[in-house]
Protein backbone atom coordinates (compact mmCIF):
# COMPACT_ATOMS: atom_id res chain seq x y z
CA UNK A 1 0.00 0.00 0.00
CA UNK A 2 2.51 2.68 0.85
CA UNK A 3 4.23 1.88 -2.33
CA UNK A 4 1.27 2.48 -4.61
CA UNK A 5 0.79 5.59 -2.38
CA UNK A 6 4.03 7.07 -3.07
CA UNK A 7 3.94 6.01 -6.65
CA UNK A 8 0.70 8.13 -7.12
CA UNK A 9 2.19 10.97 -5.01
CA UNK A 10 5.39 10.77 -7.65
CA UNK A 11 3.05 10.94 -10.60
CA UNK A 12 0.94 13.63 -9.22
CA UNK A 13 4.30 15.96 -9.12
CA UNK A 14 5.46 14.77 -12.35
CA UNK A 15 1.76 16.22 -14.02
CA UNK A 16 2.19 18.94 -12.25
CA UNK A 17 5.41 20.02 -13.19
CA UNK A 18 3.36 19.88 -17.19
CA UNK A 19 2.07 23.56 -16.25
CA UNK A 20 -0.47 24.61 -18.83
CA UNK A 21 -2.19 27.41 -17.04
CA UNK A 22 0.59 29.41 -17.35
CA UNK A 23 1.48 29.65 -20.61
CA UNK A 24 -0.42 32.29 -22.38
CA UNK A 25 0.56 34.99 -19.94
CA UNK A 26 3.48 36.64 -17.57
CA UNK A 27 0.61 37.73 -15.53
CA UNK A 28 0.13 38.25 -12.89
CA UNK A 29 3.68 39.39 -11.07
CA UNK A 30 4.53 37.65 -8.10
CA UNK A 31 5.66 40.42 -5.46
CA UNK A 32 5.47 43.13 -8.09
CA UNK A 33 8.54 41.59 -10.47
CA UNK A 34 8.33 37.60 -10.78
CA UNK A 35 6.64 36.47 -13.16
CA UNK A 36 3.79 33.56 -12.12
CA UNK A 37 5.14 30.75 -14.56
CA UNK A 38 8.95 31.26 -12.70
CA UNK A 39 7.45 31.58 -9.50
CA UNK A 40 5.06 28.21 -10.22
CA UNK A 41 8.64 26.40 -10.91
CA UNK A 42 10.55 27.99 -8.17
CA UNK A 43 7.95 26.64 -5.71
CA UNK A 44 7.66 23.36 -7.79
CA UNK A 45 11.75 22.82 -7.54
CA UNK A 46 10.93 23.23 -3.58
CA UNK A 47 8.04 20.88 -3.61
CA UNK A 48 10.27 17.76 -5.68
CA UNK A 49 13.58 18.69 -4.10
CA UNK A 50 11.50 17.71 -0.65
CA UNK A 51 9.69 14.51 -2.41
CA UNK A 52 12.63 13.52 -3.51
CA UNK A 53 14.34 13.62 0.04
CA UNK A 54 11.21 11.97 1.14
CA UNK A 55 12.02 9.13 -1.25
CA UNK A 56 15.14 8.38 -0.59
CA UNK A 57 13.77 8.58 3.87
CA UNK A 58 10.61 6.14 2.78
CA UNK A 59 11.81 4.14 0.27
CA UNK A 60 15.14 3.79 -0.06
CA UNK A 61 16.49 0.08 -0.15
CA UNK A 62 18.18 -0.49 3.16
CA UNK A 63 19.51 -4.21 2.72
CA UNK A 64 21.19 -3.23 -1.00
CA UNK A 65 23.51 -1.41 1.88
CA UNK A 66 23.21 -3.96 4.04
CA UNK A 67 25.02 -6.25 1.66
CA UNK A 68 27.54 -3.96 1.29
CA UNK A 69 28.56 -3.35 4.83
CA UNK A 70 29.12 -7.23 5.28
CA UNK A 71 31.46 -7.54 3.11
Amino acid sequence: MTRALLAIATLLLYLLHQDFWFWRSARPLVFGFLPVGLFYHACYSLAASAWLWALVKLAWPSHLEDEVERR
